[in-house]
């Protein structure tokens, strides 16, 4: 009984334990603080992935033509503060990009925040940035890069008049194709 007791002291000693992760799809951005010219957003992904120490977000935050109106890389840190001069008529553009390499994550939340009007009593209006549809986040962990395909050209040696019909023996004087290359016979 004691050596069974040492092997699984042994075994459960040796055995990495990791702390569970939660998947990007129950992860979202909040607003925290705001005014007309400021935001802080939040990041649950700093919480929620662990070792936290090696969390990295990578946020940009752009106007509706895709000028940047601020961007910034934090690590160890969930909130992401910043100053802008968007009218409130207009939408800002959010996208954060956690990463965690240790964890193995890699999640993309891109979302978009526009100028909140409510009415807390009658005639009494507060306003606030707010996400626009509260998208959750996309795992990008495997994403694969795309080769951009080029067309083989045909060279079957076959000879075409500019209409591109095939012809067997050229005329002389006349223009014809041959592997996508114009000629002119010759005597």
């Amino acid at each position: 009984m004691k050596k069974v007791l040492i092997m699984l002291g042994i075994a459960l000693g040796l055995i990495q334990t990791t702390q569970a992760q939660v998947s990007c799809d129950m992860m979202n951005l909040i607003v925290n603080v705001s005014d007309t010219g400021l935001v802080k957003l939040y990041h649950p992904g700093h919480y929620l992935t662990w070792p936290p120490a090696e969390n990295i977000i990578s946020w940009e935050v752009t106007d509706a033509q895709g000028n940047i109106i601020a961007e910034d890389t934090l690590i160890d840190d969930s909130g992401f503060l910043f100053n802008h001069n968007t009218p409130l008529t207009d939408t800002m553009n959010v996208t954060a990009i956690l990463t965690n390499d240790s964890a193995g994550v890699a999640c993309l939340i891109e979302d978009e925040l526009f100028w909140e009007v409510t009415e807390v009593i009658p005639d009494v209006f507060i306003g606030r940035w707010e996400f626009v549809y509260g998208n959750v986040g996309v795992d990008v962990t495997n994403t694969v890069g795309v080769e951009e395909l080029t067309p083989t050209a045909i060279m079957d040696n076959k000879t075409y008049d500019l209409l591109g019909r095939g012809i067997t023996n050229p005329v002389t004087g006349v223009m014809y194709i041959r592997n996508n290359k114009k000629y002119i016979r010759v005597e």
